[in-house]
């Protein structure tokens, strides 16, 4: 099987309701669509949003690697030379992250429809079930009270809470969500980096005072800021996990080094896909850390390659994988089958994916 070309596109899929962080407020999923076809027919799927507030990708430099770098080292490779093929990925462009998660997926894709096997499967994977937190976005605390009632009644048990804009609001926000919870429900924040490490000090010291029983809380400070981190890790019980540090494995060997915080957040997109993770899940494992697998905002394809990652790694023992369920619609054939909190996989081979409707090809 013979990589013999490269088609693009973009998907428009609309959020049920406006996706709101310290960072950004989004109403719907504007995603590049990667197809890497071959000489066989078989087709290898791929996806990156453009989330240029965290990755510094937009659609246009996504667009730009994938026409300008990416799709020439890949044409013309063959796919069962896996390895080959994602280290020139690697060594074509720097940074680019999304550009080369998209293609990276796309390439396990076809190594799996090749020798006929999930990718899940291909990693060493024997479960292919998981269960998905839920993201609350930061809003008033009655409309934050309102969302967590509703997931809630939907199913869910666990509850990301994204807080970071105003520390003294963020208090009064979680203090409601935990009324509205009640003491049975997981709560974990994401401060999307929006404090200072002395200010996340004090605002988490508050909330273990108010006995709101946090799980863990993600990136308080500054993406650039380790030792700020570190000191948010030393002078707080609450467990600390590392997501827009960690763009790279080195970022995350640095990180357990230094022991700047106790979780690691692993997102396709900041890394550059699967074959990068892997070394980061590998890392963390020799350092007894565990990880959580999150997405952006993002369509099943790309959330699909998380979910086989994330069914083949016993290091991942936390999942945030709810970009589907927060979409209006699915245009993706195959692939994983979200059920609110639960997620599956089928045997298919590879992704499982076998069409995307709606896409607007570029070449159209």
């Amino acid at each position: 099987m013979k990589i013999t070309g490269i088609r693009l596109g973009l998907i428009s899929v609309p959020l049920r309701v406006p996706f709101k962080t310290a960072l950004r407020t989004v109403e719907s999923v504007e995603d590049v669509i990667v197809e890497l076809h071959t000489d066989c027919g078989s087709v290898g799927y791929g996806e990156a949003p453009p989330t240029g507030v965290i990755t510094g990708d937009t659609q246009g430099s996504i667009l730009g690697a994938l026409r300008d770098h990416i799709g020439k080292v890949l044409i013309g490779r063959d796919v069962e030379d896996l390895e080959g093929a994602l280290l020139a990925l690697n060594a074509c462009v720097v940074k680019n992250t999304s550009a080369k998660a998209a293609a990276d997926m796309a390439l396990y894709d076809l190594y799996g429809k090749l020798y006929k096997l999930p990718v899940y499967k291909l990693l060493g994977g024997g479960k292919s079930n998981i269960v998905t937190d839920i993201t609350i976005s930061v809003n008033d605390p009655e409309e934050m009270t309102r969302d967590t009632i509703d997931a809630i009644k939907r199913g869910y048990d666990c509850l990301k809470i994204k807080v970071g804009k105003d520390a003294a609001m963020d208090l009064k926000r979680l203090i409601a969500v935990r009324k509205a919870a009640g003491k049975d429900v997981l709560i974990r924040i994401d401060a999307n980096q929006g404090w200072t490490p002395k200010e996340a000090v004090r605002v988490l010291s508050h909330m273990e005072d108010q006995g709101l029983d946090i799980e863990f809380v993600e990136q308080p400070v500054k993406a650039h800021d380790f030792e700020g981190l570190k000191y948010v890790t030393e002078h707080v019980s609450i467990p600390v996990l590392a997501d827009e540090s960690v763009f790279s494995p080195e970022d995350a060997f640095t990180i357990m080094q230094m022991r700047a915080a106790d979780l690691v957040n692993i997102k396709l997109m900041k890394c550059g896909g699967i074959y990068n993770a892997l070394k980061i899940a590998a890392a963390a494992e020799v350092y007894g850390v565990e990880c959580m697998i999150g997405c952006m905002l993002e369509a099943k394809v790309s959330v699909t390659a998380a979910v086989h990652l994330a069914c083949a790694k016993r290091v991942i023992t936390k999942v945030d994988l709810d970009g589907p369920v927060l979409c209006s619609t699915d245009p993706v054939e195959g692939g994983a089958i979200f059920k609110e909190k639960d997620i599956s996989l089928t045997d298919a081979p590879g992704l499982g994916i076998t069409g995307i409707a709606g896409v607007r090809y570029l070449d159209a």
